[in-house]
């Protein structure tokens, strides 16, 4: 078992799982995170940390399509170890449904 990101985290992008992750097993897009699932060492301690709640364990069904999207992009995007401030909208965007159309491929700044 390993932890994915879900759509949840689209234009969010909070970064309190990224302080608490014990392997730095986060990746950094443009307006979402993504968990490398060769790294994460299933500890758990991020999903919690989420305020968007869009952390959750990959036996969780229907996410097949996040955890692809994790493995094919955390090998592409910069690594995260630093926790940083959400983007200044983050909370308006929290909740909101359908926020797969607005995934950027974009990778982000990384440490």
């Amino acid at each position: 078992m390993t932890y994915v990101v879900n759509d949840k985290c689209i234009r969010c992008k909070y970064m309190d799982c990224v302080e608490v992750c014990p392997v730095d097993c986060f990746y950094e897009g443009e307006n979402m995170l993504v968990i490398h699932p060769d790294e994460c060492i299933d500890c758990g301690v991020c999903e919690p940390e989420c305020p968007a709640e869009a952390i959750k364990p990959d036996t969780v069904p229907g996410l097949e399509k996040w955890i692809t999207l994790n493995a094919e992009y955390a090998k592409q995007w910069p690594n995260i170890t630093i926790k940083r401030d959400a983007p200044a909208d983050a909370k308006e965007w929290d909740g909101v449904e359908g926020k797969e159309q607005y995934f950027s491929d974009k990778p982000g700044e990384g440490d």
